[in-house]
């Protein structure tokens, strides 16, 4: 007993001593260490162990005193994450809370639109066009087809339905790849959830960053509190951009399918999955190929995750899907964009409702266009840049169809049918020959083709015919069907500029008219369009036709138009005989004249060729009893073409439009009495007083606004 006292003793008081430490019999001298031994457990000082020797005491020490520190430092990270991470959770809580209490309804986050779409319509009522955010009508988990949802599931998220908002794997996964791609960390994938990418599409900037994706994590879990998986998934579904303007799978669905969501295939609905991520490389409208070989590899990923038996897939695999005919055969987009101009842009651009758009566009007469167009330049030398455009349509001004530019078909681009003021060259003349006729002459009156000089404010101009030429004595059909110069510009300077300016005016052609000698040959701009419709004006038995494409628009949903085309707005220009003369006349150039490469056989047809001083810009524009339809060809940067005047390939071109639009249709002549028209031209008594005074005028010719003394001579006679 005393000794165990007398032991206690020494424990409760431990005594520091010095040894002497021989570390080897060979040392010659002692060490002296001071250590502290202590039979105390409790106490985590290094102890001394007088079995081991110096050397693996200095070591165990060593390691003693580098477990001590880090011990410290991680009992002191320990102390600072778990008051970390309850700040963290703090705040995490409290911005759950904060985002849950802004939450709308579920319903309320279905259609996120700015504004509404414009769903276009062709004459027959058929959608041919869409512009704006298009939203198909509102879809949800259980009403859309199950492949469909098993699709999006597996290519965006697999573990939808079993994780709280965010996939920490899935974030860290896509940061390794992100890094292994020398992109950022926060760039290319996201490793997002349904509910991150809804969270980020409802409330966050689309741009990759750190500071978006930490807003993400609490506004998902709100999401995930505040809703369901099925309301989360329904949203979705609807807000989801597809390409082409779709917003929603019910809209993506129906624009390339023409069916929906509800129908779709396996095929059909892995290739809408694969827009998610890609809705512009991988839009089927564009690139079909990249749009089916996307869509088979969701395919494959619904067969490894059990939503497709192997034999689903193969059949998948094996028919992969396809554009609807309506989607395939989409055309129009010239037409579409310059119908949309022309509408009120507080129905088309302010407006949040879906408008829908009656137009007067005729899907053959386009594809008509687009195919002549493809024919005839199929010869032209690989890589030609030269441009056309064609319009057409009714006699009435009714835009049929339209092809603003060769090899460019997308959305916004330059129009050259509506947008391109190009010279109009020979194709201006029938303007001069209506106001002739308009005022006094006769398709059969006679001038002088001869050499003229005309005296203009800074010297003279002498116009030159094309074939360097002179033919004496000629009527004026036989001067428009040969394009000749000369006698137009006679023409225009004795009626008077100013009211060639006025009949082309009222006819449509809006573009500036310099008063100058050489306006009769075409040297003011104008558009297709505006001549096109001038032309149309003529065979409307002259009275003008002003293009237009839109009928009527509505609010999608209302039986009752907001607009309508309002046909009244025509006026007489000529009266209807000096029409009937101009239209035998411009029969007469596809007959016999320069037009002879639109010769449509037993079809009637009148027209003009047109073609520039320098050979800048080439055209065609004539008519049926049918349609009026013009050509346009030259080079956007103005450069000279080479061997082509408007009797050439504008020529064939509006002939291959005529014969393909007309296919299958009834002969119909041009009402006009022609045959009366035969007889007086080949009669030339009529015109015998005014031939006299042409005859009378020589050769000189002095610039003024115009005499008309022709037509008060003939009124003195009458």
């Amino acid at each position: 007993m005393d000794c165990e006292k007398a032991e206690s003793n020494m424990v409760k008081k431990p005594k520091n001593r010095t040894i002497l430490v021989a570390p080897n019999r060979n040392h010659a001298k002692a060490k002296k260490i001071k250590l502290s031994i202590s039979n105390d457990n409790k106490n985590k000082k290094y102890k001394f162990d007088k079995k081991k020797s110096l050397i693996t005491n200095i070591k165990d020490f060593i390691s003693h005193i580098i477990r001590s520190i880090l011990n410290f430092i991680f009992q002191l990270l320990f102390w600072i994450i778990l008051r970390v991470s309850v700040v963290l959770f703090l705040i995490l809580g409290s911005s759950v809370l904060y985002y849950f209490s802004i939450l709308p309804e579920a319903k309320l986050l279905m259609d996120d639109r700015l504004r509404g779409s414009v769903t276009l319509l062709d004459a027959k009522g058929n959608v041919f066009a869409w512009r704006g955010d298009q939203f198909g009508g509102k879809v949800s988990s259980s009403t859309v087809s199950p492949y469909l949802k098993n699709a999006i599931i597996a290519t965006e998220d697999k573990r939808f339905y079993t994780h709280w908002g965010i996939s920490p794997r899935g974030i860290l996964g896509a940061i390794r790849i992100n890094l292994r791609e020398g992109r950022k960390p926060w760039q290319g994938n996201g490793g997002s959830t349904i509910t991150q990418q809804l969270a980020k599409r409802i409330y966050f900037e689309k741009k990759g960053s750190f500071e978006r994706k930490l807003k993400e994590v609490p506004m998902s879990m709100a999401m995930e509190l505040k809703y369901t998986k099925d309301e989360i998934f329904s949203i979705y579904l609807n807000r989801a951009f597809l390409g082409s303007g779709a917003y929603g799978f019910e809209a993506a669905s129906q624009r390339y399918f023409s069916k929906s969501a509800r129908d779709v295939s396996p095929a059909q609905a892995a290739m809408l999955a694969g827009l998610l991520k890609a809705p512009s490389a991988a839009n089927p409208i564009r690139n079909l190929d990249r749009a089916q070989s996307r869509g088979n590899l969701i395919v494959g990923l619904m067969k490894d995750q059990g939503y497709l038996t192997e034999a689903q897939a193969i059949r998948a695999k094996n028919n992969p899907a396809k554009l609807s005919q309506t989607a395939a055969d989409m055309v129009g987009g010239y037409f579409a964009d310059w119908v949309l101009s022309s509408a009120p842009e507080f129905i088309i651009k302010d407006a949040n409702a879906d408008v829908i758009i009656k137009t007067t566009f005729n899907k053959s007469a386009q594809l008509a266009a687009e195919g002549a167009l493809d024919t005839v330049f199929h010869n032209l030398k690989q890589g030609s840049d030269v441009q056309a455009g064609i319009v057409v349509m009714s006699p009435n001004g009714a835009v049929r169809a339209m092809v603003g530019g060769r090899k460019t078909g997308l959305a916004g681009s330059f129009n050259r049918a509506t947008q391109a003021l190009r010279q109009t060259g020979s194709a201006f003349k029938p303007m001069v020959y209506a106001a002739a006729l308009e005022n006094g002459f006769q398709y059969n009156s006679i001038v002088i083709d001869e050499p003229i000089t005309i005296e203009v404010i800074d010297g003279t101009y002498e116009p030159q015919n094309y074939s360097l030429t002179f033919d004496g004595e000629v009527n004026l059909t036989e001067a428009l069907a040969k394009s000749t110069n000369t006698v137009a510009i006679k023409v225009s300077e004795e009626i008077g500029k100013s009211r060639v300016k006025a009949i082309a005016n009222d006819f449509g052609i809006k573009s500036n008219i310099p008063l100058v000698p050489s306006m009769a040959l075409g040297t003011a701009e104008s558009t297709l369009l505006e001549m096109t419709g001038a032309y149309a004006g003529i065979l409307n038995k002259g009275m003008s036709s002003i293009p237009f494409g839109l009928s009527s628009i509505t609010i999608q949903g209302d039986n009752e138009s907001l607009l309508e085309h309002d046909a009244s707005n025509s006026l007489r220009v000529i009266n209807e005989h000096a029409a009937n003369q101009l239209t035998f006349m411009m029969k007469q150039v596809i007959k016999s004249g320069t037009g002879l490469r639109a010769n449509l056989g037993d079809r009637p047809a009148a027209g003009k060729t047109g073609t520039t001083q320098g050979a800048r810009d080439a055209w065609f524009i004539g008519f049926t009893a049918d349609y009026v339809v013009g050509v346009w060809m030259g080079y956007d940067d103005n450069r000279k073409l080479t061997g082509v005047t408007g009797g050439g390939m504008p020529a064939e071109i509006w002939r291959e439009v005529m014969l393909r639009i007309h296919e299958n249709e009834v002969l119909k002549p041009i009402v006009i009495d022609e045959d009366m028209l035969i007889n007086e031209l080949n009669s030339k008594n009529s015109t015998k007083f005014i031939n006299g005074i042409f005859k009378g005028l020589g050769n000189k010719v002095k610039e003024s606004p115009g005499s008309n003394f022709i037509l008060r001579l003939q009124n003195l006679f009458n």
